[in-house]
Formats: C-alpha cells, structure tokens, sequence
C-alpha cells in the first residue's frame, strides 16, 4: 500500500498537481455500494478531487480498498485542463448512469392482484418478478406476501428534471476548456467565514466578476465551493450540457444480441417495434435476421425474453409422481338449456347445434387424455364445471367466486375468448395457468393466460419465416375482391412483389416471369377463391418451371383448391405449400388413440376430439414435470396426436407458435416441409 501511494503522490506532481501543505489529506476506505460522488460529498470536495488523486477511481471502486480525499486547505491548486475533461465525463457518465439506472421495490401482494399487474404497475416485467422471488412462479402469489424486486429508477421527464441539480454538482467538478495560457485552470475553495468580496480582493478581482465566473455563487457563497479565477477560462455550462446529452443519448439504447432461430417477426413481436423501425436503427437487417447479430434497440422498448422454435421433446419421459395435482376443466355444455328440452328435441339439437357437438367432442378428446394420465400413474385430480356460455356471457365469474381454486394446478377453457380472459383475470390472484383451448383470436396478454390455438396472423408469419429462411423471392397474385389480403401483404411484408393483372382479371406469363429470379425459389402467394383466376394461374406457374424454381404457396386453407376442377397433379408439380396448426399423424401413438376413443365412444376422432385429447393431455403431462407447467412451457415444444405446442412469451402473455409447415409431394402424399 505505502509503495502504491508513493505512486500516486509522484504521478500527481508529475502532472502539475501542487499541494500547499505536507498532509492535506485523508484516507477513506471505500464502503459496500459507494461511488465517487458520495463521497465527495461526504467530505464537501468535488468528484474531481478525488479523480485527481486517485486516477485508478475512473475505473470504479472496490468495497474495502482505500483512497486519498483532499482536505479543504483553502490554498490555490492547479490541474492541467485535460485532466479537468477526463474527469467530468467520467462524473457525468457515473450520475448519468445513477439517474437511469434501478431501484429495488418492496411490494405487498393485494387481494386480486396478478404478476402481470405488479410489473406493470412498477414498470418492469413480469420475469424480473420471479428472478427476484423464484417462488411466485413456482407456488403462485400469496396475498398479504411481501415481494422484492428492481424495477426502473427513472424516466425520461425524471432525467430532465434531475439534469438542473447535476448542472449544478459538476459546475464544482473541474473547469473545461483551454485554459491559461499554460494550459492551467486556478480555482480556489471556500473555507469557513470567507466572504466574496474577501476572496475577490485576494485574487485581484471584483465581486461582479468572480460572480460572472462562478454564477452559482450569486446568492449564496457556499464552504468547500470550487471558485474558478481564471478570466479567460471558458464556462463549463456548456461542456456540462453537451456531456450530459451525450452521455443521456448513449443510455437510450440497448444492444440485444441475436439468438439462433429468430426471426424478424419474433423481433417485432419481443421488442415493439416495427419491421421499418427496426430497419432504421440497424440496416444490416436489410440482408436478413443472422443468428449472433449485434442489434441497437430503445431503452425504453419491452424486451419479453421469447423462446419459440423449442426443441420439441418427449415430456411423458420426464414425469414427476410426486403429489397430487388438480385439472379444471371449463365446458359450456349448457346444461340448463338441454335439461328443458323434450326428448325429441334434444336429438333435434344434437343434430343441429354445432357449438354443442363441437364440446361434446372435445370433452370425449380430454376423457381419453385424462383416463391416459391415469394409465400412466399420475395422482391427477379433475373437476369438471358447467360454463353455460354464449359468446357475450358466462357463468365463469360466478364459478370461481363460490369454488376455491388456490389449489388448482391449470384451467382448460373456456371456449371463447371473452369468457377465457375473464377466468385468467380473476385466476391470476392465484397465479393458476389458464389455458385456452380452441380460440385463436390474439387477446388480451395475461401472464397467466395460455392461447393453445395459435391465431391466424402467426400462422401466416411461420409460412414467412420459412419462405425467408429458404432465400427465397416472394410474389403474390391476389384476386381483386381480395383487397385486405393485398392491404395486409403490402402494410406487413412490404418486400413481397405484386403480380399485374390483365383486363381479365388473370396473370399473364410474361408479367409473372418478370418478377422471379433465377438463382432463388420464387414462392408464388395465391389469394383467390375464383376457380377461374387459380386455374388459370396454375397452368402459367407450370410453364415457367421450365426456367425457374417455382413453389405454390397459400396462407391460409384454400377449399378452391379441393374442387374436381383442379388438377392434383398441377398441385403436386408446384409442390404446394401451406402452413397448417395440426397434421396427420400415421404414428403407432396416433392409432392407439384413434383405437382407444373408437372403443369408447363407437366412432373415429374428428378434429375437435383429437383436438381436446391434444390440449389436455399436453397440459397435464406438462403438470408433471419437475418445475411444473410454467417451467416446461417455457423451456420445451412438445408434440401430440395432431398438434404443437411451442409457447411464446409475448408481451406479457402466452402464445402457441406450434405450426407446421406442410407441402405436396411427387408421391401425392402431403408431408411437413424441412
């Protein structure tokens, strides 16, 4: 330590450091937390004494080492004025970087409220919550437990009002600019009983222009006030404003690095912005999304952690029997309507109700999933309710206020979308997954709120994503009666090129080969449901694969294309591509389904039933993993019969990204594209 300070000391004189006295220091050892600036103010010197005499302090500080503070000996000291910069940018950006940086919260859990409603109301994100309390994800909120986590110490408008104050501070810091003529700054600091006009006299200058040159002093003359005497040293106001712009402009943003997989619809989703936003800030995106980029992004955008395209794995695998767990189910059988009919006409409405087959046949599908788990030894619980439901109403609400659900492990249903946030909102008191099993409308994001289906706009992205990740060269020919989907093509994938009609209303050769290229798949987007204009289509896709790589794609399903009228061997040449939620499974596991619910109910699983089956025996074997449904959700895909199911956590809520990708082959079989 001796030899370490015998090197400071030589430095600082080396570098025009001039102390009037032997012993005008003091040792101070550095506390757990401390910066530069507080202790400055401690000892009423300014940060830049203490950069000055400890250089090695730029670089922070430890707990536990020791540095030099300078007493207030009132005696002139001199720095050179490079010295004087280095320092105040570095107090700058240590204030700076106070002023935007966290505070830990301490908050009580309220009856009713959610994860997702305390990060909001804090300003942070629901996974900073359980970072902080491991136990919320796993056991749920408890009311009246106390949570501890960091949320942000300021926004913008609290920047600005703090950069007065810092002003302020950094006037006392050190004079920036060039000085003397040598190059020096002279200052001198204030002792108990100076006066202005003491000092003024001292240094041969008037009141007025030692207030000139030190405008903090105006009104009151402060002990331990850095005084700058210098005439011709410039004002460091505009030195100060100009770092703390710089420095508040560097804080504005956040490098995120790219993961593997991702893709710029992911981006968009995790981060809030827009595909041209995102362009904007980082124009290499114009050659496509590459895993290990380097992305700039605004601080203040919401970046949810989204983990999508999961490994899926075999979760029956990794099964913990341990304890029991309790599955509830919501199904709008409506009951009460069915109870009032006569015989005849409830067979009437089995006939025709749709709504009501759909449920049936759904709830048959989880019958077999539960009487599976059961197979399996799982110590599972069910409870089954009534949630007599129409699209506006339920009974969802009242269930849960006469029924205790603190112990419920996850909710499937309701149905539709309205009725399903309604349960996750009033569920989320508990922290219990509710699961929705057939809407795929987007909704509202509830941390507690699972979408099994996925909604329509993310099925049309993963046929993108796979179009991109294939380089290939995107066109579409739309119909003109379908001008949304023209409308929905240009305002979210503005790259896609537009075929030109004729007077027709059909796509002529010479247009369409126009737009590809040779040394890509040119994926061909077909939006019509004119039997004429797809034919027609067709047969020009088929002629120009003579010249290029061609591929039919459709967003969506196409039931035009099912017609007798069109050719399957057109559809197998241009090897059909689509992109689907579900896909047939010819698996020993699938017929041992199909097997199972046959015997049980006499007839072959439609969707619906493979669908129920899908849903919850995927949300009961994910019950049983080690760390519970949240846990598996957020780190595995898993597959079932017919279905996907790979979770995204976006914007708060979750959302089911588990598509296929699904192609005709030359064999006149559909399989999923790789």
């Amino acid at each position: 330590m001796k030899y370490i300070v015998t090197v400071v000391i030589s430095g600082l004189f080396m570098s025009g450091v001039v102390f009037g006295q032997t012993k005008n220091y003091i040792e101070h050892k550095v506390e757990k937390g401390e910066t530069v600036v507080q202790i400055a103010k401690k000892y009423s010197v300014t940060p830049y004494d203490i950069y000055r005499m400890n250089p090695d302090s730029q670089n922070g500080l430890k707990e536990n080492s020791k540095i030099l503070v300078p007493t207030a000996s009132g005696k002139i000291i001199t720095a050179k004025t490079e010295d004087k910069k280095t320092a105040t940018k570095e107090v700058l950006k240590e204030k700076v970087k106070e002023t935007l940086g966290t505070v830990t919260i301490t908050h009580t859990v309220e009856p009713k409220e959610g994860v997702y409603g305390i990060a909001k109301k804090y300003g942070t994100t629901v996974e900073a919550i359980y970072k902080s309390n491991p136990a919320v994800e796993k056991d749920g909120l408890k009311i009246g437990q106390v949570l501890t986590f960091t949320a942000p110490k300021a926004d913008k408008q609290q920047l600005k009002a703090e950069k007065k104050e810092l002003k302020q501070e950094l006037k006392q810091a050190a004079a920036a600019g060039s000085g003397t003529a040598s190059g020096k700054a002279v200052y001198h600091i204030v002792e108990a009983k100076e006066t202005k006009f003491g000092i003024a006299k001292k240094y041969g200058l008037t009141v007025p222009e030692l207030e000139d040159l030190n405008p903090g002093i105006k009104e009151n003359l402060e002990i331990g006030y850095n005084l700058r005497l210098n005439k011709n040293v410039p004002s460091v106001q505009k030195t100060v404003e100009k770092e703390i712009e710089k420095v508040a402009e560097e804080n504005k943003y956040l490098s995120y690095q790219v993961k593997p997989k991702e893709t710029m619809y992911r981006l968009t989703k995790s981060s809030g912005l827009s595909e041209e936003q995102l362009i904007s800030l980082n124009p290499e995106l114009k050659d496509g999304v590459k895993a290990g980029m380097v992305l700039k992004l605004p601080n203040t955008s919401k970046f949810d952690d989204v983990k999508t395209n999961k490994a899926s794995v075999d979760i029956v695998k990794t099964l913990k029997k341990d304890g029991e767990k309790e599955l509830v189910l919501f199904m709008p059988f409506n009951l009460d309507k069915i109870a009032s009919d006569s015989i005849r006409s409830t067979q009437e409405r089995l006939k025709t109700d749709k709504f009501l087959n759909m449920t049936l046949d759904f709830y048959a599908g989880a019958l077999v999933a539960i009487d599976s788990a059961k197979a399996l030894g799982l110590p599972l619980k069910v409870k089954i309710y009534d949630s007599k439901e129409t699209k506006n109403a339920s009974a969802v609400a009242a269930i849960i206020d006469k029924n205790n659900f603190a112990n419920t492990d996850a909710v499937i249903g309701p149905f539709f979308q309205s009725n399903v946030e309604t349960a996750a909102n009033l569920l989320n008191q508990y922290n219990v997954p509710v699961i929705s099993p057939l809407s795929n409308e987007k909704g509202k994001p509830y941390s507690n709120l699972f979408q099994a289906m996925p909604n329509s706009n993310d099925v049309k992205q993963k046929m993108f994503d796979y179009m991109k990740s294939k380089n290939g060269n995107i066109i579409a020919v739309v119909d003109p009666k379908k001008g949304s989907s023209r409308q929905y093509l240009k305002d979210n994938y503005p790259s896609v090129k537009f075929a030109e009609l004729n007077e027709k209303g059909n796509v002529t050769l010479e247009n369409i080969k126009s737009l590809m290229e040779a040394d890509k798949t040119n994926f061909v987007i077909l939006e019509s449901e004119s039997k004429v204009m797809v034919l027609s289509t067709l047969n020009i896709l088929v002629s120009a694969l003579s010249q290029f790589q061609v591929q039919l794609v459709t967003l969506e399903k196409n039931e035009t294309l099912d017609f007798e009228e069109i050719p399957l061997s057109r559809l197998t040449k241009l090897k059909l591509l689509y992109p689907s939620v579900a896909k047939d499974n010819e698996t020993p596991e699938a017929a041992i389904f199909a097997g199972t619910f046959k015997k049980k109910n006499n007839i072959f699983p439609n969707r619906f039933a493979t669908r129920g089956f899908d849903v919850t025996f995927d949300v009961i074997v994910r019950m049983f993993q080690e760390n519970g449904f949240r846990e598996s959700v957020n780190e595995n895909a898993s597959e079932q019969v017919e279905n996907k199911f790979d979770y995204a956590n976006i914007n708060g809520g979750y959302y089911n990204t588990g598509v296929y990708i699904m192609n005709y082959s030359d064999d006149l079989t559909v399989k999923e594209a790789k």
